[in-house]
């Protein structure tokens, strides 16, 4: 059978840092969540396999008030639960080495997984043209302000009921994925 991947990052964020483009002082976009995704290739599109791992920053270990307010995960769960940025990455790579079709995301999310490689002097493991950015996608079928959203917000935009908590890797993933299923059942995916 074949496997579509989807993956959506939670990394390190500051009141503004967005709209800064994490330039400043000290903000890097430390990956703090991963969540991942095998759906099947079929007309179901249907979840086969999950994915949700915590990771501890190394530059900013201390989650920001904004941060943990915006994604719910907090100090103690990241300090009870999170992996090394190295063993994530493993643990990603062996989970992708089950996929055979493309890796989507809102955005470019492999090229944050590379800012952090190189944050922490790790070779980076992936192939970037396995990974694919839905925003164009998104853009050419539904519209440029879907194309703009965040994964969090696809429920609002596409009309489904949200599978969980905005801003969390796992459920990001999900609103992905109904999407996908959406165009796939209007025929434009």
């Amino acid at each position: 059978m074949n496997f579509i991947g989807i993956m959506d990052l939670e990394f390190t964020a500051w009141e503004g840092s967005r709209a800064r483009g994490w330039s400043g002082q000290g903000e890097e976009r430390e990956i703090v969540q991963i969540g991942a995704l095998k759906i099947s290739g079929d007309d179901m599109l249907k979840e086969c396999e999950a994915l949700d791992i915590l990771v501890r920053p190394r530059i900013n270990p201390q989650l920001s008030d904004y941060f943990r307010n915006l994604t719910g995960i907090t100090q103690r769960q990241l300090d009870r639960e999170g992996l090394s940025f190295e063993d994530a990455l493993m643990r990603l790579g062996t989970f992708l080495g089950g996929i055979d079709g493309p890796v989507y995301s809102m955005g470019t999310d492999c090229l944050v997984i590379e800012e952090n490689c190189s944050l922490y002097d790790v070779a980076y493991p992936f192939d970037n043209t396995r990974f694919a950015d839905l925003r164009p996608i998104l853009a050419n079928t539904v519209g440029r302000s879907v194309a703009a959203a965040d994964s969090s917000q696809l429920p609002q935009h596409m009309s489904f009921d949200n599978p969980g908590t905005a801003h969390q890797g796992i459920f990001d993933c999900r609103c992905i994925a109904e999407t996908l299923r959406i165009l796939r059942r209007r025929g434009l995916f």
